[in-house]
């Protein structure tokens, strides 16, 4: 009763990934966000299951282990969030082709898969929320498996709600022919998700 609405509330409230997928639903739509989505969601389970086992902790006293990861996915978002400025890339639409643009799927999971990862204070959140929710008199398999899938449910939910508003927000910016303002604010999205990354 209480590990369902604490977790709710921590997925929904907005973060790296979140923004990330209100700034992809916008420029790319919901279906193929979902790609992102899924390298998220590997993402967030690998950490929640390492910060059960205690592996987190190690992570933690070790930060230069995240700088790599953290600096060099903070830089190529940033270059996406530029070129969505200057209303350039694959994410850009123009006013001729307003249809979204083509991105490999393996540039999708991996942009998921490193938001997830590479954010420290996410490690810290479930060092600090989940164990407190294992039983250690219970098998810890069971209880890993219930828990991950429960926070995975969750985590995708809030993805699909925030995807779908970029798109929402997307298609009243075209109708109105602000498609260059949808380009900036997407890229201002993306830049603020890379800068959070470097920062965090």
């Amino acid at each position: 009763m209480v590990f369902i609405p604490t977790f709710f509330f921590v997925s929904v409230t907005p973060g790296m990934c979140m923004t990330l997928a209100l700034s992809l639903g916008m420029t790319i739509g919901v279906k193929r966000s979902l790609w992102m989505m899924l390298g998220e969601l590997v993402g967030v389970g690998l950490v929640a299951c390492l910060a059960v086992i205690g592996v987190a902790a190690i992570m933690l006293q070790y930060p230069e282990l995240f700088l790599l990861l953290k600096y060099g996915g903070g830089l190529y978002l940033a270059w996406l969030g530029i070129q969505l400025w200057r209303s350039r890339g694959k994410l850009a639409l123009n006013p001729v082709d307003t249809g979204p643009r083509h991105i490999p799927v393996t540039t999708l999971i991996s942009q998921g898969f490193i938001t997830a990862i590479a954010n420290p204070k996410g490690w810290a959140f479930f060092i600090a929320l989940l164990p407190p929710f294992i039983n250690n008199q219970a098998p810890l398999a069971g209880q890993l498996v219930t828990l991950v899938s429960i926070i995975l449910l969750l985590e995708f939910l809030c993805l699909l709600l925030y995807a779908s508003g970029g798109r929402t927000l997307s298609r009243v910016l075209m109708q109105k022919g602000k498609v260059q303002l949808m380009n900036r604010i997407a890229g201002s999205l993306m830049l603020g998700v890379a800068l959070w990354l470097a920062l965090g």
